[in-house]
């Protein structure tokens, strides 16, 4: 009985034994066993957690980096007025690139000639002469002399004034050369100095003596053909300009068109739609002043109360750059002004669906019949 009792003890303490958990301190492999699942756990966690968080600190930077960029630039552009005015000339952005100004035919004009005048000393001037469509042929293969001459023949002659940025073999640009030339004009048109292969620095002042030397150097070859002026988006304000110049000396031209206009350099600098600064507090004084400063007002809304000749007023509905209003607003004043009473003023919008926007006004099929 005891050796049975003994062998049963011997069996449950054996069996007690198996059924115990292994000892904590020996080699701690229970211990490593049941920690490694939760450390495991926890650094998966970390690891999307701490991405977050660098990308919300990077972002962050990144915001407070371009609000005092933004805060900043009013101050720059306050105490530099420099800023503004190459802002308002774009005289430095030379669109297309990489083209041969004095080769006119790489842009398809094989009936043009590139001329170089000098305005001023230190200044010099590329201009750029279309004949219209019927001497085409004769024109090829003809030097400067050949197409000065031609400014006789019996044909009218348009002195264009492109606006901002660009140069005078912008696409859109060449491509309204292209219509004059074919509804039978003469087209000159030229870059400010400054602009394109121009030499010398842009000023209002500058731009305007550079038009009113080619148009004299035009009606001195012209006789008495028409002389139009015609000017696009910054060039009105040129245009504006040249003949209110030329209707105080009492050699008017033969008719004014703008395209695409604006009242004053200060209301279509407010209404420009890159105008992020609109609202900031201060816009004029911070924006509008440096303008001023700079001897930069391009004032059609007061020189058209000056001028003398016939106007025609061209603008699209949805002008993304220069807003239809300002262009009506233009015609407005001058409409009612007394320089215009014996004078015909016309205003030509083109409805939205059209989609002629800031510069293609020059696909619209009425344009001959507008000009006639």
């Amino acid at each position: 009985m005891r050796k049975r009792n003994e062998s049963v003890t011997v069996e449950h303490e054996r069996a007690s034994a198996a059924a115990a958990p292994a000892p904590l301190d020996k080699g701690c492999s229970l211990r490593h066993s049941l920690r490694l699942p939760a450390a495991s756990a926890d650094s998966g966690m970390k690891r999307p957690l701490g991405r977050r968080s660098g990308l919300w600190f990077r972002l962050r930077k990144l915001i407070i980096w371009l609000l005092g960029v933004y805060i900043a630039v009013p101050f720059l552009v306050r105490i530099c007025p420099a800023i503004q005015a190459k802002l308002v000339f774009l005289n430095f952005v030379r669109v297309p690139y990489f083209i041969d100004l004095k080769r006119p035919q790489d842009q398809g004009l094989n009936h043009t000639c590139n001329y170089y005048l000098q305005p001023e000393e230190d200044v010099t001037i590329g201009v750029w002469h279309t004949v219209p469509a019927a001497l085409w042929k004769n024109a090829r293969g003809k030097d400067q002399l050949w197409f000065e001459d031609a400014l006789g023949s019996s044909y009218p002659v348009i002195l264009y004034l492109h606006g901002n940025a660009g140069t005078r073999g912008g696409d859109h640009r060449v491509e309204l050369y292209k219509v004059l030339s074919s509804l039978g004009y003469h087209v000159v048109t030229f870059d400010y100095r400054g602009w394109g292969d121009s030499i010398g620095s842009p000023s209002e002042r500058g731009m305007t003596y550079d038009a009113l030397h080619v148009f004299d150097w035009i009606k001195a070859r012209s006789g008495d053909n028409p002389v139009y002026i015609w000017g696009h988006s910054l060039g009105t304000g040129v245009a504006t300009n040249l003949v209110r110049r030329l209707c105080e000396r009492e050699t008017p031209p033969d008719a004014l068109v703008l395209e695409s206009p604006f009242t004053n350099i200060r209301e279509a600098a407010r209404s420009h739609p890159f105008s992020i600064y609109r609202y900031f507090p201060g816009f004029d004084w911070f924006f509008l002043d440096p303008i001023t400063t700079s001897g930069i007002k391009f004032a059609n809304d007061e020189n058209v109360k000056y001028i003398s000749c016939s106007l025609l007023i061209l603008h699209a509905e949805d002008d993304p750059v220069v807003p239809f209003h300002l262009g009506k607003k233009l015609y407005n004043v001058a409409v009612t002004s007394r320089s215009f009473r014996d004078y015909k003023v016309q205003f030509v919008p083109f409805h939205t669906d059209l989609g002629y926007r800031h510069k293609y006004i020059y696909r619209s099929p009425e344009l001959p019949r507008i000009l006639r």
